[in-house]
Parts: C-alpha cells; structure tokens; sequence
C-alpha cells in the first residue's frame, strides 16, 4: 500500500474477515491488530481484530456486543464512525471509518509542538468529539494523543466506549483492572472513592490539548508511578501555553472531578464563550468542516451559555510552529446525532483534598503493583499504557426523566392490599412483600413517558424464592416483564394475570444471593428490542413486539419465582431508581 503508515500482512494474518479483504497492518493494540480493508463496495475502512486470547472469552464477547451497539449510537462529529461489528466470529472485529491521516502523536514527536492555529483546531475537536461521545452516554476513557487522528477536514477521535470490553474479563485482567494511559488519566482513576464519569475524559482532554502545545505532559515524570504520583499531589506544568486556552487546560485539569467543565462547556468556550481564543477563530475560519462538526454537536446537546473561568497561571508565550493549518480541506456536514447531553450542574463548584496519606498509599501500591509492567504497542507518547484498579465504575444518568432514592415517600408510595397479603413499605428501601406466591406492583409515578427508555435500579432479594420484577412500558395492567430471582432472569409480557416468558437467562455460578447486597439492574428498551443488564455486564436482549403493548411507565414490584411454594413469606428491596429517554 502506498500508506507509509501500512505494514504488510504476515504469513499469519487471514487475508479476510467477513466480507472484507485485508490489505495491510495499521498498528496493533491492547484489544488487537488493526487493519486497512475493503469493503465489499471497494470502500477503505479499519477492521480491529480482537486479540487470539480474548475471543474464546464469553464475557468478553458480550461486554464487546453490548459495548458496540453503544458505540454506534455516537453522531460522528470529529469522531471515526463505527461502521459495522461481528462480535459473534471466529475472530471478533469491529469496522470503523478509515481515517487517512497521521495521529497528534506522530505530528508532535516528528515536527514539535503545534503553532497557535492548530493547537486550537486539535482543542475544539477533541472537544466537539467528546460532546458528542458524551451525549451518546458513554466515556472514552483512554483518549491519548495516539487515538486523536489529524484527518483532512479535522481532527478525529478514535477508541472511543471499546475499552470498557475489555475490563473486567476472565481473559484479560481481573475484574478489579481497567486500561487506560498514566500520563492521561484523572486522579480519580488511581483508587478513591469518586465514580467514573465523563469528567475523566475532560481531564484527558486537558492532557492531551497541554501535549500538542507543548510537546510534553503536564505531569510527565521518569516513571508512570511518579507520574501517576505528580498528577495525585502536584498542580500541571503548563509554562509554553498562554491566553484563555491556557486557562481552560488549567480546569480541565483540576483534580476535583466536580470542578472541571464539561465536554460541552469546554465547546462553548472554545467557539462561542465571551473568552474566545483569536486563534479559535481562526483555525475555524480556515477548517469549514470542524466548524460544521462543532456547530452540529453543539445543536444536537442544546446550548447552554459557558460559564465565566478564572485563570489558571499567568500567561507566557505559545510554543509551536509557523506553518499553516495541519488540515485544511472542508468535509461535508454530519447527520444529526442523540439528543441527550448530559445535564449541566448549576450548583457551586467545591475543592477537593486529596488526603496525603492516601496519596502515599495510592502511589505505594502503584509502584509495589508494578504499574509499569503492561505496555501496549505504538503507544510511545509520554505515559505508558497499563493496567490499574479503579473505582466503582457508575455510568452518568443523561437527562433523567425521574431519580428517586426510595428511602421514603417521594414518586413512588406506600400501599397495601389486605386480600393479598401484600405492601409496599420504605425500611432502608422501598420494600415490597408477599405472604403468599404471586404479584404486587407498587404505586409509582403517573408521568407520561416515551416508548424508549432506560431504568436503572439497585435491587436485593430478602427472602427465598422472591423475585424483582421491574415493567416497562406498562399501561393498562399490560407491559413487559424482566423478572430478577436469585438464579435466573426472565423476561416476557404481563397482560393481567396471563404471564408469558420470551425467555430466559441462567446466571449459572454468578447467582443472585438471597441477603446479598445490592446488585444494580439496567433496563433498555429501544423500538423493538429490549436489553437487560447486571452490573454493568449484559444479561441479553430479547426481541419485543407484542403489539397490545404500545407504551406506559416503568413499574416496579415483586414476583415469586416458579415452583415456589404458595405460603412465604416473600420479599425484595428496590434503591436508587433512574429512568430516562434514549433517542434514536
């Protein structure tokens, strides 16, 4: 190939992969090799093919499936589109738009740091891309400058959603680690006690945009543990940047993940904000289609008025160099993506104080871990890939419909049916029982939803044989039915007292256990499919086209699993209830 960036194929790479004809290596990875291909209709595209000893990993497959379909979600507004995916071959791979141009690593280490005009454009598309990520509801979590690809037109963010396959999965790593970069991840990410959100990847953003302007890391170190360290108790070095962007990359930065801006909040100040850098200006004026991409990702989130930021450091010069724009050629305007951002928090920012003993203990145990022991291929920029113990992963809710905590009366009410020897209760939670086998629904809210939607809910079993059961779209005494018990979960219809289960899916050793603590269940329903999820980990999907059932609200109750016996009592506990719209 006549691509100076294409290997050749070796003796043991297959020639094809589905429909598509491999032409040569691109890189490899930590989920696999890329390739360039061919579709079928003679269209370039890179196909990754997932790694020899993670594909005989059931886990991991239907981390990769559910993760997929996630991904396609996402408008391609400065991102590369995921075309196509076989999660279910021999070789499981993934298709996404081919993207001819080199990555901002490969500019930076071949020509230095970026001038004034392209540090901007990298700045407001790496920006517009995670707006648009973000809006689809799902974090990056490894953007680095080696997945920023400097594309004719402008800049594109790859990887993005795909790392979270490859967590927690007997094939790879314990269920404990995660990937990612250590010049490039938040303070978050290195064990406290603060979820995984979207701020994590504006934290990378900063690191990234501070990286092409300067050519350096704001963190760097000789070692990714004193990085890692320097990023826990030190404030970024960001002499050579200057100007409002040299604020910006100061908050993006803060180790509070509260006190960064949001992806969409860093787009508005970059093109829109009272604080516009002149160079912003001027790298739109000459990229017309990373201001179409920006104008578009900023109307499909919604605008929202940026909010004013004080400076970061005292100004300096910028490094860079003197020639034109990197990319230059216009590209034609992108279809309308998601329409749910995710919500902006008009409530005061507050500091954060990383404790220096767990500072200490943090960065000893990165370093007794052996933080640096896992590199990854072509990853060369400053920050060596790795595998690391998070937190708690928790998906950010998007434009939430209703949240409720279910300690006490709130959208959802107590009630009783004497005859059945039934309630609903809050005790800790809202607690729904039985005496005998059968069905209660609890009285929740009467707010009209829309057909696609997700629920969210922590649930426990309390007693044998008692099962959760969550509706979705019921009206009319009629809906779908997923039914959570201790050792499998059925989902169906429910039309008065007739039950009838599309199917049903063991959780063989990974039971539900009665007393157990939390676990957290995921509910979509999206046109004709619904998907349930535990834990973060997909359960399944099932085809939904009942045509009796044409929408309602989401129920939550009991149900009593098959074969129980008629007297219980039975009893399960609901906590921390999110529903909200998915757009298609």
């Amino acid at each position: 190939m006549s691509d100076e960036r294409t290997s050749p194929l070796r003796p043991l790479d297959p020639r094809k992969l589905g429909s598509y004809e491999l032409l040569g290596r691109l890189g490899e990875g930590g989920m696999g090799t890329v390739y360039l291909a061919r579709s079928a209709a003679g269209v370039l595209v890179a196909v990754k093919m997932v790694r020899a000893d993670l594909a005989p990993d059931d886990e991991f497959r239907r981390r990769f499936r559910s993760e997929v379909n996630r991904v396609r979600e996402v408008p391609p507004f400065c991102t590369a589109e995921v075309l196509d995916a076989d999660p279910d071959h021999e070789q499981p791979y993934l298709v996404v738009e081919y993207v001819d141009g080199p990555s901002l690593a490969e500019v930076v280490e071949g020509r230095g740091p970026l001038t004034a005009s392209n540090l901007h454009s990298v700045a407001i598309g790496v920006a517009t891309a995670l707006t648009a990520i973000h809006g689809a509801g799902i974090i990056h979590r490894d953007l680095k400058p080696r997945n920023v690809l400097l594309a004719p037109g402008s800049p594109k963010v790859i990887d993005f959603g795909i790392a979270r396959a490859m967590e927690a999965t007997s094939a790879h790593t314990r269920t404990d680690q995660m990937v990612g970069t250590v010049a490039y991840m938040a303070p978050e990410r290195f064990g406290s006690d603060t979820p995984l959100t979207p701020a994590a990847d504006v934290f990378a953003w900063g690191g990234v945009v501070a990286y092409a302007g300067t050519g350096r890391t704001p963190f760097s170190a000789d070692s990714p543990p004193a990085t890692a360290a320097r990023i826990l108790t030190q404030p970024p070095d960001l002499s050579g940047l200057s100007g409002p962007l040299r604020d910006l990359i100061g908050h993006a930065l803060e180790k509070d993940p509260a006190n960064r801006p949001s992806a969409r909040e860093l787009l508005d100040l970059l093109i829109t904000g009272p604080q516009r850098p002149a160079a912003a200006g001027a790298a739109l004026d000459h990229q017309p289609g990373l201001r179409i991409a920006a104008e578009e990702a900023q109307a499909v989130t919604g605008y929202h008025p940026a909010r004013q930021l004080t400076a970061a450091a005292a100004a300096s010069n910028l490094v860079g160099y003197d020639e034109n724009s990197i990319v230059t050629q216009p590209v034609p305007s992108s279809p309308a993506g998601p329409t749910t951002p995710f919500s902006h928090d008009p409530t005061p920012r507050r500091p954060w104080v990383l404790p220096a003993a767990v500072g200490l203990l943090v960065v000893a145990l990165l370093a007794v871990a052996g933080l640096a022991a896992t590199y990854l291929p072509r990853d060369g920029e400053p920050g060596t890939t790795v595998t690391t113990s998070p937190t708690a992963e928790v998906e950010p809710v998007v434009n939430a419909l209703l949240e409720d905590p279910l300690l006490q009366q709130r959208l959802w009410q107590p009630s009783s049916d004497a005859g059945e020897g039934a309630s609903c209760s809050f005790d800790g939670g809202l607690v729904v029982r039985r005496e005998t086998r059968g069905v209660f629904r609890c009285r929740g809210p009467e707010d009209a939803e829309p057909d696609d939607l997700q629920a969210e809910v922590e649930l426990r079993l309390l007693t044998p044989d008692s099962c959760g059961s969550i509706w979705m779209r019921f009206s009319g005494y009629r809906g779908y039915q997923v039914r959570v018990c201790e050792h499998n979960v059925y989902v169906g219809t429910h039309k008065s007292n007739e039950m009838k289960v599309y199917k049903t899916f063991p959780l063989d050793d990974n039971a539900i256990g009665v007393g157990a603590p939390p676990t957290r269940i995921t509910v979509s329903i999206v046109g004709e499919t619904l998907e349930v999820l535990r834990d973060g980990e997909l359960v399944g999907s099932v085809p939904v086209q009942d045509p009796d059932i044409a929408g309602g609200r989401v129920v939550l109750g009991i149900y009593t699993e098959r074969n129980a016996p008629v007297q219980g009592p039975y009893s399960v506990a609901f906590n921390d209830i999110k529903v909200w719209p998915i757009s298609r």
